[in-house]
């Protein structure tokens, strides 16, 4: 068995029809659910999405937003869908009607209307920071007519966008179409596909899964034409463990059904008094997505390296930081253990940072806070 690999084609030779580069019939024999967590994985779900402008549940290939505060000249490059930039009033005007004076210099990286947009998400804003007279809702054309949704083609028009809630007398107002995605969750069209056929095969390697390696012909040769049907960077990285699927974070393997069934936290000791979910009211499963870096602007994380699928309760536990695995601590050569009075009794290694443990035995320690800094341990108290 091999790929056709005419112009990228990774269909099977000799395949009948058109040539694909991205053929989801690699995972054709997946039930419909399996099928549809696979798609989910591939879009885009940004953190506070429709108030702030994102497009939510799009592919990741798509045209993403930067904030200003962001903003990197050095970073466009990587969004080959390409970007528009989000400003607020805040920061585009120092008083009613006066752009910044960074703003009006002949050929501003950042110009409104041109590559960036206004997001007003307050009335306070809204009316204290008017938009310039000129200005009108961002809106989208196709062939010179308005239309509705992006397609190909789509160009975007106007300058600002309304996202304001009600407030006091002023009603909730929201003008304007999605601008983006959320930058950090940004890949490619490819980098996108062999993510899937990543996500697809550990799918495949779950405990009690009701999928076979004759079956996985098709997407196994995708893989080993990537180069990413690596088991023992699978075992490294914590997304396996003995060739079976496991959480990166906690090491326990993961079991086919908790792809589907509803997270409970009556296990997390930490959540130990969050009620159980009832069935219907989340859509949140015990298994999902888990990426090993955090999401950052400055770099594309979402990539076949660098995901796996992991408990929707260990992703609540490590939120934007990196999860070590035991390969890398021991290469930071930093052991930590308990230091009696006649010897030290050590049970793990740490990052540089100190703020990651594992033993070699699979239990994880993240740290959830700093140190207090100087300001903080200088203050006096208050006398009642």
């Amino acid at each position: 068995m091999a790929l056709c690999n005419i112009d990228g084609c990774k269909l099977l030779l000799e395949h009948t029809g058109s040539h694909n580069n991205f053929p989801s019939r690699a995972w054709s024999f997946f039930n419909n659910t399996d099928k549809d967590k696979i798609s989910k994985a591939g879009f885009a779900t940004p953190r506070g999405g429709a108030k702030n402008a994102y497009q939510n549940h799009v592919i990741r290939n798509n045209k993403v937003i930067i904030p200003f505060e962001k903003y990197d000249p050095a970073v466009l490059p990587l969004y080959e869908d390409g970007y528009v930039i989000r400003v607020y009033p805040e920061q585009y005007f120092s008083e009613p009607g006066q752009p910044k004076d960074e703003f009006l210099v002949d050929n501003a990286p950042v110009q409104i209307g041109i590559n960036a947009f206004l997001l007003y998400r307050t009335w306070v804003s809204f009316n204290t920071l008017p938009p310039l007279p000129n200005w009108t809702v961002r809106g989208l054309l196709l062939n010179g007519v308005p239309v509705e949704t992006r397609d190909e083609g789509v160009i975007d028009t106007g300058h600002y966008i309304l996202r304001l809630s009600t407030h006091g007398n002023n009603p909730k107002k929201e003008e304007g179409p999605p601008q983006g995605i959320f930058a950090t969750e940004y890949a490619n069209e490819a980098t996108n596909y062999l993510s899937k056929c990543v996500l697809a095969f550990l799918i495949i390697k779950s405990l009690n899964s009701p999928y076979t390696h004759n079956q996985a012909q098709h997407l196994i040769e995708i893989l080993e034409d990537a180069g990413l049907l690596d088991y023992q960077l699978f075992e490294q990285t914590g997304a396996m463990r003995s060739h079976h699927t496991s959480c990166p974070l906690c090491q326990k393997i993961i079991r086919y059904n908790e792809f589907h069934d509803t997270v409970s936290f009556e296990e997390s000791d930490a959540l130990a008094n969050a009620g159980n979910q009832v069935i219907g009211s989340t859509r949140s499963t015990i298994v999902n997505l888990f990426h090993l870096k955090p999401l950052l602007y400055h770099s594309l994380t979402h990539m076949p390296a660098n995901i796996g699928w992991g408990h929707a309760i260990c992703n609540t536990y490590l939120a934007q930081r990196a999860c070590l695995s035991i390969t890398e601590l021991i290469e930071m050569g930093l052991k930590v253990g308990i230091v009696y009075e006649d010897h030290v009794d050590t049970f793990g290694w740490i990052s540089n940072d100190y703020k990651f443990i594992r033993s070699p035995n699979g239990a994880t320690w993240i740290q959830i806070s700093n140190d207090m800094n100087d300001d903080e341990l200088n203050i006096v108290p208050e006398i009642d």
